[in-house]
């Protein structure tokens, strides 16, 4: 696809020769493309650097072990939702794999949180950092109950990631079921207008659609497909509170 657009382009601009040119450069774009997927390296990425799958499971495995050991202890259910994360995303024989490694990890080691997220914000994009704290929340909350440590936890992390306060308490809210979490989700106060709640449920829809990480893992995209759902619920149970048609 890209050696035709290249050819298109370089015709428009050099006639035949810039055709010919365009057409080879984009050849060799298309198989280096190609043998990058064939290798398995899905990236989550900025402009200026990459990180490969490799490494984005390392570090989330990392964030996951400072999450689970947050309140003093090791629990299984919260260990059995990481795992079964890793077999939907990466499949059973490298979730094997990986697990050796995340066993070492959460026994052994220290992790800095500060500084696994200064890699992973100078790498990925805002939407992918939004998805790691959704899943970090999700773990907290796999035993039913996301704990105060859990919680403060994660906090820092989205600090580190330098996902905003707004976005934070908005993922937040989906887990904590409080009298006014519907707000929260839609990141407005309980005192905003209609009209107000209206531009807010547009606005968050727009931000947690899932095509804004259609170029993650399908884990990932169900992650955003699950956020995407948790807007429209808080917007619904707004309108029913408040009577909107």
């Amino acid at each position: 696809m890209i050696k035709w657009i290249a050819a298109l382009l370089g015709y428009i601009f050099f006639r035949f020769p810039g055709a010919m040119l365009g057409f080879i450069l984009g050849s060799l774009l298309d198989t280096t493309r190609g043998k990058r997927n064939k290798e398995g390296f899905k990236k989550v990425f900025t402009k200026e650097e990459r990180v490969t799958l490799g490494d984005f499971e390392l570090n989330l495995l990392s964030l996951s072990s400072i999450v689970i050991k947050a309140d003093g202890r090791i629990n299984q259910t919260e260990l059995d939702y990481v795992r079964q994360y890793f077999v939907s995303a990466y499949g059973k024989e490298r979730a094997n794999a990986t697990f050796r490694t995340f066993n070492e990890v959460i026994k052994n080691r220290e992790v800095s949180a500060h500084r696994i997220c200064l890699y992973l914000t100078q790498r990925t994009r805002y939407e992918a950092r939004l998805q790691i704290l959704h899943f970090l929340f999700g773990i907290a909350n796999a035993d039913g109950h996301v704990s105060e440590a859990e919680a403060n936890e994660i906090q820092k992390i989205a600090g580190f990631m330098r996902l905003s306060f707004r976005d934070f308490e908005s993922i937040k809210a989906m887990f904590f079921k409080t009298g006014n979490h519907a707000y929260k989700i839609l990141e407005i106060e309980k005192t905003a207008t209609d009209a107000e709640v209206k531009k807010a449920y547009r606005t968050m829809a727009k931000k947690y659609h899932p095509d804004k990480v259609q170029h993650m893992d399908p884990v990932h995209i169900k992650g955003a497909e699950a956020k995407f759902k948790e807007v429209q619920k808080a917007y619904e149970h707004i309108q029913k509170e408040r009577g909107l048609g």
